[in-house]
């Protein structure tokens, strides 16, 4: 079997890792870290808490590299990592949501979460105006409900299905569709002004 080349498909790569090759890894990694984290910081407020989940859901990678079968996407398969990972420190903690973005006291999470949007030019104009965008963004996001937050998130950062969020939450298909189709609309609403 040849070497997986930088453009291949991430359930190849995962099989040739699972198969001792950890350079197969290195490239999975690369590719989804800064999406994965995102997902995780954007739930959780806390930048240092989303890199501890972050390992954790990296570590279940490595730990799950033998048991890996390509049923369906490696994308979906590493999100429900993630997903559960943030499900059980919740449920650990004696919280049944997710804790939005923008609540009080939120420090480091606010801060990571802000400086996530995509590269700045130098330009301080350029930069104010990419963070008072960003800080926009963030706010609208925090506004929606968990379960909305939740599904866009995992449609946006995943690349997920409707029902592959739906499998992932166990919601119906037409459960995910009104959340999606609420969370657009609310975001639309609250970021009219920027087009």
């Amino acid at each position: 079997m040849p070497a997986p080349g930088p453009d291949d498909a991430d359930e190849p790569l995962m099989l040739a890792y699972a198969a001792g090759r950890a350079e197969a890894f290195d490239r999975l990694y690369a590719r989804h870290k800064g999406p994965v984290f995102r997902y995780l910081v954007r739930h959780c407020n806390d930048a240092r808490l989303a890199e501890e989940l972050f390992q954790d859901v990296w570590t279940g990678v490595i730990r799950g590299r033998a048991r890996y079968v390509p049923t369906a996407k490696f994308t979906r398969w590493l999100y429900t990592l993630a997903h559960n990972r943030l499900v059980d420190h919740w449920r650990a903690r004696g919280q049944l949501g997710f804790v939005s973005i923008d609540d009080e006291g939120a420090g480091d999470g606010r801060d990571a979460a802000l400086a996530l949007p995509g590269a700045r030019t130098d330009e301080p104009e350029t930069r104010t105006a990419a963070k008072e965008v960003g800080a926009r963004i963030a706010a609208a996001l925090a506004a929606l409900p968990a379960v909305q937050r939740d599904a866009f998130l995992l449609q946006q950062e995943a690349g997920m299905t409707l029902a592959q969020i739906a499998e992932l939450t166990g919601a119906g298909e037409e459960t995910v569709k009104s959340r999606l189709r609420y969370a657009t609309a609310k975001l639309r609403a609250a970021l009219e002004d920027l087009r």
